[in-house]
């Protein structure tokens, strides 16, 4: 989707990358990033070692298999954009449909793989971070990645749906793949306070999955963890005290300066 972006809008493109960067600058300088850590002392270079070279291993694996389903699903006909322009909201409603269609799908195989034998032969390894990040997110068995990102060719065989619709679904996957490994929480204090935001999951809550494992199992939304009954009771709790640290504090213990909570 970006490489798109910076062939059709070169400018705009540039210019997210430089708002990308910006923004981490001044995220480590006022000490944001360290008061927002969700695990303050999770991270660990040797874990995120050796989750590299097993996210090459799967990477390497899993594309070239998703690869060849999405190749063979295309050329026999079952994966059929629909091409045709259309009003926004129609978009809308598809993204909304295979938003929640992949909720549930990863839900449920998410706690299947969490039942023996599957849990040692799929989801083990990516279960060894109890502290989440970047790299977790692929540091998992190749066919643990085939299971997830399979959805994605499975849905556009089983609906034709806008080029558009397709490319939302899949950058979705992989950012909130990344964000929710991330072992930061981003999002602000009243997340989890509005009836609508609430239903949406944050990084916390996925960091508390690592960390006690049987609960948060959630792909997207809280939606079937609520349910189920499988929601960490004191996640809400959990999560503001991440937002009530005093940035403040964190940036002059680092000798860098002051800055208001946010």
């Amino acid at each position: 989707m970006f490489a798109e972006l910076m062939k059709s809008n070169p400018v705009l493109g540039y210019w997210l990358i430089a708002f990308a960067i910006s923004t981490l600058i001044i995220g480590v300088y006022t000490g944001y990033f360290k008061a927002r850590k969700i695990q303050p002392k999770g991270f660990k270079w040797r874990m995120v070692r050796t989750e590299a070279i097993v996210a090459v291993i799967n990477v390497s694996v899993s594309s070239a298999i998703l690869l060849f389903i999405t190749t063979w699903l295309t050329k026999n006909g079952f994966i059929v954009n629909n091409n045709a322009p259309t009003a926004w909201w129609v978009i809308a409603l598809e993204y909304a449909g295979a938003f929640l269609a992949f909720d549930t799908w990863f839900y449920w195989f998410h706690r299947l793989m969490h039942r023996e034998p599957i849990y040692t032969w799929v989801h083990k390894v990516h279960h060894w971070s109890t502290s989440p990040n970047f790299m977790t997110n692929l540091s998992e068995n190749p066919l643990e990645s085939v299971i997830n990102g399979g959805f994605v060719p499975l849905f556009l065989a089983a609906f034709t749906v806008h080029k558009e619709t397709a490319i939302l679904l899949t950058s979705t996957q992989v950012f909130m793949g990344f964000y929710v490994h991330s072992g930061y929480e981003l999002f602000p204090r009243w997340w989890n306070k509005t009836w609508l935001t609430k239903w949406f999951i944050t990084a916390t809550f996925h960091d508390q999955h690592h960390r006690y494992f049987t609960v948060n199992f959630g792909g997207y939304t809280t939606i079937w963890d609520r349910i189920c009954g499988t929601n960490r009771p004191k996640f809400e709790a959990d999560f503001d005290k991440i937002k009530t640290r005093p940035i403040r504090k964190i940036a002059a213990d680092t000798g860098v300066g002051e800055a208001e909570a946010a």
